[in-house]
């Protein structure tokens, strides 16, 4: 079996309303589809999100690399010689989410090839994983109807509260009427995307202590240095590294110098190969991690349960995989259910994300 061809579609899908964070807000999901096809028939897909405020990459950026750089690389050899082509693909900088796609896009060529399920072939622990969902920036009356509602709708208990707001207040504010709201059994947690100082993050946590906030990611640019590291040293809780550990290299050095205490992967931008090594050394240094999300779609979201509830450490926390039910349609055939609070693993050969052809013909843009 050889690597013949090799696709990079963008294509772009509104979403109902627009998510707003701290680095900036997303109203279209405007992303590239990744196929590649094999000398036997068999086709493996992946989904790419670009996210130029995070890691510099655009569609055009994505496209051009994957089938102007990657591409003429990797045709002709082997699917199954996923080293070999990370070794190829490592040798361009950067691109993280490019990379990933190509190699979730590889394991799925191999289970189908195979006939077995991808969750099974990196682990096969769990049949699925339980949702987290993430709140973006509203007034705290609104976030607590949202999460009310998904809770209700979908059985989710866990909320990811994205903060980085200035004035303070607006999100200790929203996080006092969170937990007021929804009662002790809910696990909330913060992600500030960079958005305060240390100094900032430090008084966040202090006017937020006794609202059982579980974790906090990414409150300020790990490039603050001493204040960061002083700001973990300071905290009772979690200080997860995101963007600040794209590789397995940023987080080896973060865990390392005490810039994090937990980890979130996200397989959108490490594929499953480099996911199962930042894995690995978080469970050998003890380190929590969380299942993170890159804004996917239900191509992407698949991904990450798909990887998440293949080992035991991944499961542990709820994976951040409801972004999707903000899109006002998606390019997969079957779609993905949330029931219970859970999200299911496909038990087909490969990954299971098979495309619509009518959707992706529709929101194509090439």
């Amino acid at each position: 079996m050889k690597i013949e061809r090799i696709e990079a579609i963008p294509y772009s899908i509104p979403y109902a309303r627009a998510l707003k964070f701290a680095s900036g807000e997303v109203t279209a999901a405007e992303h590239v589809l990744v196929r590649i096809h094999t000398d036997t028939g068999i086709c493996g897909v992946a989904d790419t999100p670009p996210r130029p405020y995070t890691y510099g990459e655009t569609q055009d950026s994505i496209v051009s690399v994957i089938t102007k750089v990657f591409a003429p690389l990797v045709i002709g050899l082997d699917p199954m010689d996923r080293s070999k082509v990370q070794q190829i693909l490592h040798r361009t900088v950067n691109n993280p989410t490019a990379k990933g796609a190509v190699d979730i896009a590889l394991w799925d060529i191999i289970g189908i090839a195979v006939e077995t399920p991808v969750h099974k072939l990196l682990g096969g622990y769990a049949d699925g994983m339980r949702v987290s969902h993430m709140l973006g920036f509203k007034p705290a009356d609104e976030l607590l109807d949202e999460a009310q509602r998904f809770r209700e709708n979908y059985g989710i208990t866990t909320f990811k509260l994205k903060t980085g707001r200035r004035p303070l207040s607006l999100d200790v504010e929203a996080c006092r009427v969170l937990r007021e709201g929804l009662g002790e059994k809910a696990e909330i947690y913060m992600d500030a995307n960079r958005g305060w100082t240390a100094t900032e993050a430090l008084e966040v946590l202090r006017r937020t202590e006794g609202l059982g906030v579980s974790m906090l990611e990414e409150p300020c640019d790990a490039g603050e240095v001493l204040g960061r590291r002083r700001l973990v040293e300071q905290s009772n809780i979690p200080i997860v590294g995101d963007e600040s550990v794209p590789t397995l290299g940023d987080v080896a050095r973060e865990l390392l110098t005490g810039g994090s205490t937990a980890v979130c992967i996200k397989t959108a931008r490490s594929g499953f190969t480099e996911a199962q090594k930042i894995l690995a050394l978080c469970e050998g240094l003890g380190v929590d991690v969380t299942m993170g999300n890159q804004i996917d779609t239900q191509v992407g979201s698949l991904a990450t349960v798909t990887f998440g509830a293949a080992f035991e450490a991944s499961s542990r926390r709820a994976g951040e995989l409801s972004n999707f039910l903000d899109m006002t349609d998606d390019l997969l055939a079957d779609p993905l259910e949330i029931r219970g609070g859970i999200i299911r693993v496909r038990e087909t050969p490969g990954v299971g994300a098979q495309i619509d052809p009518d959707k992706l013909q529709k929101y194509r843009q090439d």
